[in-house]
């Protein structure tokens, strides 16, 4: 592998996983433990929060068609109680690895998001904002769902990916919290990454960049 670039997602990779933020409001709700989850997993790439990601449909819409989706799989919750969730604590272990990263090679981040967590007046939101901005101006390049129209697992978005950056799938790392995003990354020769914690993930990042992180 004659490795180009290193590729990120960015919530659950950059800040903690916002499945830890829907677990506590579950709790808080009554509602089933991964209840959220379950709903984000259902026709997937047609549900409330595919639509949203393409940014298909607005808040309103999302609030109504979450809460939907929701009672049909067995406890009601709008969608507006959960987008305050995505928002997590940034990882400063994340962020070093990636400046030695880019030191090295291009560096490019694939971010399924919606309009909204831009969106003023909304305290979560504001602070996942702030993390990004961090975090995104490091980036050689960026593709947001939310404004490319296509959304993380189609394979479509990790080529425009490789074309912005003028490398191979097969000479890039990809990392992201959930399998389901790592597996067309895989599928396209890219060697996939599944962010389960820091530890693991800067020893994997390590391995497959010849890099040392602290």
């Amino acid at each position: 592998m004659a490795l180009e670039a290193v590729i990120w997602d960015f919530g659950g990779v950059f800040t903690s996983s916002p499945f830890e933020a829907f677990n506590r409001l579950e709790a808080e709700m009554g509602a089933p433990k991964d209840h959220i989850r379950r709903v984000n997993a259902t026709n997937h790439h047609e549900n409330a929060w595919a639509l949203f990601e393409r940014n298909e449909i607005d808040a309103a819409r999302f609030d109504q068609l979450f809460l939907e989706e929701s009672t049909a799989l067995g406890f009601p919750i709008r969608g507006g109680d959960v987008l305050p969730k995505l928002s997590g604590e940034l990882r400063p272990r994340m962020v070093a690895a990636l400046k030695a990263c880019k030191a090295r090679f291009k560096v490019g981040c694939i971010t399924n998001n919606v309009v909204s967590m831009h969106s003023p007046g909304q305290n979560e939101i504001q602070q996942a904002a702030g993390a990004m901005g961090q975090v995104m101006p490091l980036f050689d390049a960026i593709i947001e769902s939310s404004k490319a129209g296509v959304r993380k697992p189609d394979q479509r978005i990790y080529l425009m990916m490789c074309d912005l950056l003028a490398v191979k799938p097969e000479n890039c790392i990809y990392l992201d919290d959930l399998g389901i995003n790592c597996k067309p990354a895989a599928g396209l020769g890219m060697k996939a990454i599944k962010v389960i914690d820091e530890d693991q993930t800067l020893n994997d990042l390590a391995a497959a960049t010849g890099l040392t992180f602290a």
